[in-house]
């Protein structure tokens, strides 16, 4: 889960961070810095989903692949903020 906990939240702001970088300056030096950032935080956010305790029967693991937020996402449904309905 720590790894989970990482990697969601340097993907989070790694999103925002190219976001910023696009809306402002739009500077290709941050754009190259940031952008492999942010795949292999992706990346690393779904494998570390993958093998989670409760992944499988909660969701966790369909949130992963949620690009941006689905790390977060899945850390909630693990955490067990969510509610069925």
């Amino acid at each position: 889960m720590r790894v989970l906990r990482i990697a969601a939240a340097a993907e989070a702001a790694s999103l925002v961070l190219l976001l910023a970088n696009l809306l402002t300056t739009h500077t290709p030096a941050i754009s190259s810095l940031v952008g492999p950032l942010h795949g292999t935080a992706y990346l690393v956010t779904v494998a570390a989903a993958w093998p989670a305790p409760g992944a499988s029967a909660s969701g966790a693991r369909r949130l992963a692949f949620v690009p941006g937020v689905g790390g977060l996402l899945a850390l909630r449904r693990l955490r067990g903020g969510h509610r069925r309905v």
